[in-house]
């Protein structure tokens, strides 16, 4: 019964902290989906392993959960970081900000965080890793923690490379003109040269 409680607090909570940080309902919406879809390696590898669910299983969830909203919170950060540098650009060129822009800002961001996402994957990965061969006396309880995180984190880092920047792409694009309809039309022709 208080893990019904204790689990929707801690996506509450989630939920209301990355809103204090981007102040933002869409970007708080984008990293919010970095959780359910970590959840679904946690639940494929605990099923791999034939783990029910139960108190420590909960605990390793919630974990993931704030390790998943934290990377996708860094990756938005990149990406708004690239975006700001070309809309920049852009207006030091002196033309409008097109879709192709976007994408082009879109993949520098993303390319950047591939590096430093894979470096903690890597870290958490290195750390609980061993725990799934440890024996002795707390080793099953440690396995039924790690379990969900290590699976999770397989599936956070396909959603934080590949999905986050795409939805990033759709809901910062959808107002944006293609770049043929972005270019300044054509005035007349001045009165000499139609003249000719």
């Amino acid at each position: 019964m208080r893990l019904q409680v204790v689990v929707p607090v801690t996506l509450v909570i989630i939920l209301v902290l990355l809103y204090l940080n981007f102040g933002r309902l869409t970007e708080t919406l984008i990293v919010m989906l970095s959780v359910p879809f970590s959840l679904v390696g946690g639940v494929g590898l605990m099923w791999f392993k034939g783990f029910n669910l139960s108190v420590a299983v909960a605990v390793g969830f919630i974990a993931l959960a704030g390790v998943a909203a934290e990377t996708g919170v860094v990756m938005l950060i990149y990406l708004d970081s690239a975006l700001s540098e070309r809309r920049a650009r852009c207006a030091a060129e002196g033309r409008a900000f097109t879709r192709e822009d976007l994408r082009e800002a879109i993949m520098a961001g993303a390319v950047e965080r591939v590096r430093p996402k894979m470096m903690t994957v890597t870290a958490i990965m290195g750390g609980l890793l061993p725990i799934l061969w440890s024996h002795g006396t707390g080793s099953e309880l440690m396995q039924r923690i790690a379990v969900p995180m290590i699976g999770g984190m397989l599936s956070s880092t396909v959603l934080t490379l590949v999905v986050i920047p795409a939805i990033y792409g759709l809901v910062k694009g959808w107002r944006l003109a293609p770049l043929s309809h972005a270019l300044p039309a054509r005035g007349p022709a001045p009165a000499h040269l139609s003249a000719e």
